[in-house]
């Protein structure tokens, strides 16, 4: 597998990164080692968490793995913050990107990782309650503490993503820079390509694109019914995949069908490597 400089620092992540968004709920201990096995057997690196996945246990499920299965320095990890309520069962939508419940998270995931450091830490949700000053305050203090190596933020519009790159920028504070943003793309997905690409080859800040497979329509699962074992059936995750369920979106996956039938390929094949190797991806 391929690897890249994440935009212009020195960290290098594989072109492909293992999502961990169900690890703890809807896959178990053993299906997570199973597909850790099979990412870093294929060279892949980057493994992405949050503290909001599964209320914490994802990163619990990753952590059983470093102590027992897996050496730390084999994983680039990504974990991230700012979702407020997760702990008390809530759903996790509240955005709180202020200082206390940054670090407090942070604080939170390395223990329930097993590390005492994490390699990228991301801000996981806009928060417009809170100055993205004390946000980009917090993010510094992290990466002067040794909490975490590199630091960017998650699902950000292109304006604020290029005003925390400001607000992080080296100086006279000599700021720690923002490493990434981490957004979704795919062919279903596309609006980052007006401004938070072009903001992101300006200011050097790489891109980490999740969801590639459309949030599963693309591998062509959906195309004639919504199978009874697949997220779109979930409780929990159907309303994740429904806004891909719509007539709108029905051209683009009969045409990665249509293509993957052409490469002698699955749908899912055309579909990542659309989005691994679109300009100015770093991850999918």
């Amino acid at each position: 597998m391929e690897h890249r400089r994440l935009g212009s620092t020195g960290l290098r992540v594989s072109s492909v990164g293992l999502g961990t968004m169900t690890w703890g709920r809807d896959t178990d201990e053993l299906e997570a080692k199973e597909q850790l096995d099979v990412f870093l057997d294929a060279g892949g690196t980057l493994l992405d968490t949050a503290a909001s996945f599964c209320e914490g246990v994802s990163e619990e499920v990753i952590g059983g793995l470093l102590a027992e299965h897996v050496d730390r320095r084999d994983l680039v990890i990504v974990s991230k913050a700012g979702v407020r309520n997760w702990r008390t069962g809530a759903r996790g939508t509240v955005a709180d990107a202020s200082r206390g419940t940054l670090l407090d998270t942070l604080d939170d995931s390395l223990i329930r990782l097993g590390t005492d450091h994490l390699d990228l830490w991301l801000v996981q949700l806009p928060d417009t309650t809170t100055p993205l000053e004390e946000t980009a305050d917090a993010l510094r203090i992290a990466v002067a503490s040794g909490r975490t190596r590199y630091v960017g933020v998650s699902n950000h519009p292109a304006w604020a993503s290029v005003r925390a790159a400001d607000l992080l920028a080296s100086g006279s504070a000599a700021g720690p820079g923002m490493a990434a943003v981490e957004v979704e793309y795919s062919l279903l997905c596309r609006g980052i390509e007006r401004e938070l690409l072009p903001a992101s080859r300006v200011l050097g800040f790489g891109v980490l694109g999740y969801a590639p497979l459309g949030r599963g329509v693309l591998t062509g699962r959906y195309r004639a019914s919504t199978p009874p074992d697949s997220r779109g059936a979930s409780p929990h995750l159907r309303s994740y995949v429904a806004p891909y369920l719509g007539e709108s979106c029905v051209g683009v996956v009969e045409a990665v069908a249509t293509a993957a039938t052409g490469l002698d390929r699955k749908p899912v094949e055309v579909a990542l490597a659309w989005a691994r190797d679109a300009p100015g991806i770093a991850a999918a």
